[in-house]
């Protein structure tokens, strides 16, 4: 199987790259874990992103390990070609295809993980590393510090100082390059094409599970690998959960239909909600709901520009939100007072959005950096998601509002003077939501 020659370039160009930042130290990737389903079938694979992101390399089973400056500096250790399991499982690259074809100074195989590496980490300052996220990697890096460690005999050296590398690379991955963003783009575009044709086709009775089936399909249809995270397909009251998963109840004509779904293309990720009635007519309390929560979306989304610390848009959301919240009548009192017993998270339990890119909650320094503020800058993306959420048993509530959830979502690259909404393809305004529902097949 061959890589495209442009492709290969991209991650020696990233290698390039984390080579200034980690000077004398060593960076260890490891693949994601397989899961067991039942019996021998696994659930469907996908490579962790930090390894993807430094080689392309998708098999599981995999380390890479980079020493900048060093002869080989980067060394990837992966299965070995086995005919028979290919048979069965797919086909493998093996020690020596690995090599040509990912442009890997050195390439063993995985059964030969904790011997090499040892001797690989010889004579390096630190070693990047995310701990926690595989614990049987985890172990294997603990052995190989203990060796490490003992090979430099009575040196005086003690185990390897070991830094996040995930925290590190999320700091890489959080200003997107030409080549990222034009498939970041392509990831959120086929995202909202496949919402709009859900509103296309949605009608009551029909099931959770059927509608975010035929998103799934839609977005497959135009070239996405898979859903970017576990849709939320959430009716009448389910939408006041904020992460559904069940997605298994009909819909009824007269509630609200909350889908929070996304496409990953080429490993980046798009992630969109949109709230809308079943049948494509608000009723009243709906319609408040829902134009209140799109306005303070809109306002949000005006003020992004570089320079903004990421942390005002959060204060911004849950100002206005308190806002909404006191004109519904869901809260009383002065909204000061309210933010500050966090009174306000009983309808508004999140943030205003997060960071997007090859993970749907993806890596970076969110609210601080060095110390100072976050300032967002160009070519992060990042959503932009207030929400509002009434529980269909809060006596509190007035009666019309019990049981709405509506959750506005859109992904937004900062460009030089301001934004350019990547999402801007999925209808959100009201009428145009009920022109389609009511005038679809």
């Amino acid at each position: 199987m061959r890589i495209p020659l442009e492709a290969i370039r991209i991650f020696s160009d990233r290698r390039q790259r984390l080579a200034e930042l980690i000077p004398g130290c060593a960076l260890i990737a490891a693949a994601a874990p397989e899961y067991i389903r039942n019996n021998s079938v696994h659930h469907p694979y996908r490579q962790d992103s930090s390894l993807y992101y430094l080689t392309g390399f998708e098999e599981p089973e995999s380390v890479f390990v980079f020493r900048p400056g060093q002869n080989p500096e980067s060394v990837l250790f992966v299965r070995k070609k086995n005919k028979e399991r290919e048979t069965w499982d797919g086909f493998r690259y093996g020690p020596e295809a690995a090599q040509e074809t990912f442009k890997i100074d050195k390439v063993f195989p995985i059964e030969e993980l904790e011997s090499q590496v040892p001797q690989l980490l010889k004579g390096v300052e630190k070693l990047y590393y995310r701990l926690f996220k595989n614990p049987e990697m985890d172990k294997k890096i603990e052995n190989i510090l203990l060796s490490t460690r003992l090979s430099q005999g009575r040196t005086g050296f003690g185990l390897l100082p070991l830094v996040d590398a995930d925290e590190l690379i999320g700091e890489m991955r959080l200003i997107k390059t030409d080549a990222e963003l034009t498939n970041h783009k392509k990831a959120c575009e086929i995202s909202a094409e496949a919402h709009l044709e859900v509103m296309h086709y949605i009608k009551p009775e029909m099931n959770e599970r059927e509608l975010h089936g035929y998103f799934i399909y839609q977005a497959m249809k135009r070239g996405a690998a898979r859903e970017g995270y576990g849709g939320i397909v959430a009716s009448g009251a389910n939408a006041t959960t904020l992460h559904y998963v069940f997605n298994d109840r009909p819909v009824k004509a007269g509630e609200m239909m909350l889908i929070d779904c996304g496409a990953e293309y080429n490993y980046f990720t798009g992630d969109i909600t949109r709230s809308y009635p079943v049948n494509g007519k608000f009723t009243n309390a709906q319609a408040e709901i829902y134009e209140g929560v799109l306005r303070i979306q809109k306002e949000i989304i005006q003020t992004i520009k570089p320079g903004v610390p990421f942390q005002t848009f959060h204060e911004m959301g849950t100002s206005m939100l308190t806002d909404l919240m006191l004109e519904l009548g869901l809260l009383s009192g002065r909204k000061d007072d309210i933010i500050k017993a966090q009174e306000h998270k009983k309808y508004y339990p999140h943030g205003i959005g997060h960071f997007l890119g090859m993970d749907v909650h993806d890596l970076g320094m969110y609210m601080h950096k060095n110390g100072e503020p976050r300032k967002i800058e160009e070519n992060m993306v990042f959503t932009v998601e207030p929400g509002l959420y009434i529980p269909a048993d809060d006596s509190n509530a007035p009666a019309e509002y019990r049981g709405i959830g509506v959750r506005i979502e859109d992904n937004i690259r900062v460009t030089r003077m301001g934004f350019e909404n990547l999402t801007i393809k999925a209808p959100k305004e009201l009428s145009e939501l009920e022109r389609i529902i009511r005038n679809s097949p």
